[in-house]
């Protein structure tokens, strides 16, 4: 059972079968979310905007592609520029920065989840959805160590069951579901107490 609890802000990251499982979810946030979602999507250089975008016009909530030093605002959908780590600092701005990659990749979710967790502490959401290898577990479990809630998406339903695998590894990941659940979890623990 997860706890109810105020939630300021989501995470979410994705790698392969990330853009379909995001297009899942993205569409079906409403306009009054009521916080930020952050979400770091591993994809090359140049294609981050357009998906972005895409998104955008597909969704009641807003999507745009991050950009450094940006204002973070409720109801918007950050997505991760390809070739930068996105964290966010006290400050309430986005920070992108050309860090060293890890596990690889650059974005990393593992860099958001752990900034994030920094600053929203317990009323932080983390979701690891669909992809190869482990990034975003470390962060999971700093997310969990701090008192914020954790998701993980189910083997049937991903693409490929690495993230997420590594992220239940941890034993830190509160609830595992499957890909059609992801919005209403996020709606429901979203408007739990405390809003």
């Amino acid at each position: 059972m997860i706890p109810r609890k105020k939630i300021d802000a989501v995470v979410i990251g994705a790698s392969t079968g990330g853009p379909k499982a995001l297009n899942t979810i993205i569409p079906n946030l409403p306009s009054d979310l009521g916080m930020p979602v952050f979400v770091v999507q591993h994809m090359p250089v140049g294609m981050t905007k357009d998906f972005a975008n895409r998104l955008n016009l597909n969704s009641k909530i807003k999507v745009v592609e991050a950009k450094d030093f940006e204002v973070i605002e409720k109801n918007t959908v950050y997505i991760a520029p390809g070739g930068y780590h996105m964290e966010v600092e006290n400050d309430n701005r986005i920070h992108l920065n050309s860090d060293p990659a890890i596990w690889g990749v650059r974005p990393a979710a593992d860099k958001l989840f752990i900034s994030a967790s920094n600053v929203y502490k317990g009323k932080l959401l983390g979701i690891v959805l669909t992809g190869m290898g482990r990034d975003g577990a470390e962060g999971i479990v700093k997310i969990k160590e701090n008192g914020g809630i954790t998701l993980s998406q189910d083997k049937d339903s991903c693409t490929i069951y690495g993230m997420p695998k590594a992220a239940f590894e941890t034993g830190k990941v509160d609830k595992v579901i499957p890909l059609a659940s992801v919005v209403d979890e996020i709606i429901n623990i979203c408007s739990s107490t405390g809003r």
